[in-house]
């Protein structure tokens, strides 16, 4: 593989590689350093080669759809939380952009290949992988790995290249062309959204294996060990309320928001022992009794429906009544996940990651299901075959309320009782799904397809936006997920922006465009639409920054304040201010975004979420009581915010030329139309 021309390090390499699929042709692409200084990394690089190669209107399932794996700003400097990859392409899902993040250990294994991205094209006759270290890059037949499932063919790989070797592969949800279909690595962690895995099955790529030895070079590597000490200690403070955590306690703290009075600003200090103790699962009774996860599919109230006695027996505590040891992505220093073992009830499950909350939810409350160890089950079935267990859950929970409206019937369900709760059932139609099987294969490209082919007034039930099926967090409890959900280029997204997550980033400490979250906000104010689109726009463009940095979303919530812009300074030598970074972030966003609007979508129409999102009809009952969100007004606000048009979704003309975008400028303010 030809040398890197950036030998001496400045956190980037100055390389990627574009992997023709259809002839087997590997070719790097040098990047100078004026390129790194304007989209940065990570998602930055895959926007601009996106907008630049691939053309308006192909199929996302086709040879023309670009595929691509893209390791951060950050990653493998000696930075903290900073280990995740992004893959992106053209969502079969939306139709749209499309990005998947993961963590796990396979980004810096790449970096250390000397590149900082690999784009396939073109499609391979047969089944093939990509073997890539420091010195070569070649494709290899992967024809023995067709049907294996995700931790199968990691096994295999990484047995036939070495133990240093990471993997990113698709199981048989990929190779099946599952609309739900993610990228797995490390055994069970997915780069799960956008339908991504069915692009890298369409085009017959099964893995890549990234076996690299050589380390990234940097500008100031003692600057980077000493923000990096100084941070660690930061996160160290406060252990001792780590021993009254539980759910009880999260069941109290879930009812003290019930009543929506009044909100008080998120704690750092709280969430990050929560995610040191018990990972996500401790969010699971407290989201239930105060109103932040959807219940019965988005139809149901927690405290009714699924009460503290059963949203106990999925909740925190259970959960890790089966671990075995603790889990952290690299560079990680919070270490939220953790290993699992079944050993009782009818599936054993010797190894597993433990489920997050985002599968407890979709599996459980979504569902009215109790049954841990189903849950355990189908947490271990969907991380084999690589597919989106927050996708999964809601088709189910659709097809559950098809069959209880009498829409779906036993004969159209092979004989299985798709009652809410009917752990066996809900587990009998997992796995329908996994293998496309009967009503499996209608439900396996998600709710919107389902729902087309179902018919019968069968949409009512498909909770979706845009085409992808809504996370496990309502809006009518925090009305900055709905902007998150069909407003931003990946629709259906809960990691991008919310009320909660500017409480907890306290942005108004690093920009100038950021204000400080109130610490206390009645129900009236937090529920106006009005003025809030400027502070969510600011909060979306950071996430760029995280993304393009390679880093994990939560290391930006734990109270510590994560020094992204320091790291980036010692690493690069850039010395730039912060607000400098964020206006390098809102211009990959105006990519991503304009990438959209060039394929005829707005998301204020096109992405348009369920009305059960926002409260229409409101419910009767619970903390949404009497919530209909002014989805229109809030909307109009974000727009304004992001200088796009209403009615087309175009980038203003005068803010592309402030971030230097003459190519889109140039699309949808051509000279020839002035």
């Amino acid at each position: 593989m030809p040398e890197t021309k950036n030998a001496a390090g400045k956190g980037y390499w100055g390389k990627i590689l574009h992997v023709d699929l259809t002839t087997g042709s590997v070719s790097p692409e040098f990047l100078d350093d004026s390129f790194y200084q304007k989209y940065l990394g990570g998602i930055g690089i895959a926007a601009k080669v996106l907008w630049d190669r691939l053309k308006p209107g192909i199929d996302p399932l086709g040879p023309e759809n670009i595929l691509g794996f893209t390791t951060g700003l950050l990653t493998d400097t000696g930075s903290l939380f900073t280990g995740r990859f992004t893959v992106v392409g053209k969502s079969p899902a939306s139709g749209g952009w499309g990005d998947a993040n993961c963590g796990g250990y396979f980004s810096p294994a790449l970096k250390r290949c000397g590149v900082d991205a690999v784009f396939f094209s073109g499609k391979s006759l047969k089944p093939v992988y990509l073997y890539l270290d420091h010195e070569k890059a070649e494709l290899k037949d992967a024809s023995d790995l067709r049907g294996l499932d995700t931790i199968e063919t990691e096994d295999l790989l990484r047995e036939r290249h070495g133990k240093r070797a990471q993997v990113a592969c698709i199981g048989p949800a990929g190779e099946k062309r599952s609309l739900l279909a993610g990228i797995s690595t490390d055994r069970g962690r997915l780069a799960a959204r956008c339908g991504l895995g069915a692009v890298m099955g369409s085009k017959n790529l099964k893995a890549v294996v990234a076996a690299g030895t050589q380390r990234v070079g940097v500008m100031d590597k003692a600057a980077i060990r000493e923000i990096s000490s100084a941070f660690r200690k930061r996160l160290d403070k406060g252990a001792f309320f780590e021993r009254f955590l539980g759910d009880r306690l999260f069941a109290i703290v879930g009812r003290m928001t019930r009543p929506g009075f009044f909100y008080m600003r998120q704690p750092a200090l709280l969430w990050r022992k929560m995610l040191k103790k018990f990972g996500t699962p401790s969010l699971t009774v407290l989201s239930a009794e105060g109103g932040d996860s959807p219940i019965k599919n988005w139809g149901g109230v927690g405290y009714r429906d699924f009460p503290l006695e059963r949203s106990e027996n999925i909740g925190a505590e259970t959960v890790i009544r089966f671990e075995e040891k603790k889990y952290g992505c690299y560079s990680c220093p919070l270490r939220c996940g953790g290993i699992v073992s079944i050993k009782q009830g009818p599936h054993i499950i010797e190894e597993m990651h433990k489920p997050e909350y985002e599968t407890l939810c979709a599996f459980g409350s979504l569902l009215l299901n109790d049954d841990l160890l189903s849950i355990c089950r189908i947490n271990d079935l969907v991380n084999r075959a690589g597919m989106d267990s927050i996708s999964c859950g809601a088709t189910v929970a659709f097809a559950i309320e098809c069959y209880e409206s009498g829409i779906l019937s036993k004969v159209d369900t092979d004989g299985l009782d798709l009652r809410w709760g009917n752990s066996d059932a809900i587990t009998g139609l997992v796995e329908k799904i996994l293998r496309r099987e009967g009503l499996g294969d209608i439900l396996a490209d998600g709710v919107k397809r389902a729902a087309e082919k179902i018919g019968r007034g069968s949409e009512k039930f498909a909770v979706h936006c845009g085409g992808v099926e809504a996370p496990m967090h309502d809006p009518k409890f925090d009305p900055g997920f709905l902007i998150s959900y069909f407003c931003e280029p990946t629709p259906g997204r809960h990691t991008i922006s919310s009320y909660q997550y500017l409480d907890l980033q306290e942005l108004h400490k690093k920009f100038s465009r950021a204000r400080k979250t109130a610490a206390v906000t009645s129900r009236k104010k937090r529920f106006n639409p009005k003025d809030k689109g400027e502070m969510l726009a600011v909060d979306s463009f950071y996430k760029m920054l995280v993304d393009c940095a390679g880093a994990c979303f939560f290391g930006t919530q734990v109270g510590a304040e994560l020094p992204l812009c320091e790291w980036m300074n010692a690493a690069t030598g850039w010395n730039l201010p912060p607000d400098a970074y964020l206006v390098a972030a809102e211009r990959v966003h105006k990519l991503r975004h304009s990438f959209n609007v060039r394929e005829g979508l707005n998301p204020i129409r096109d992405f348009r979420p369920h009305p059960r999102l926002y409260g229409d009809p409101p419910q009767d009952k619970g903390p949404a009581r009497k919530v209909t969100i002014d989805i229109d007004t809030l909307a109009e606000s974000y727009y304004k915010a992001m200088h796009w048009e209403l009615q087309t979704g175009k980038p203003h003309r005068k803010r592309l030329e402030e971030l230097g975008l003459p190519d889109v400028l140039q699309e949808f303010y051509p000279p020839d139309a002035q």
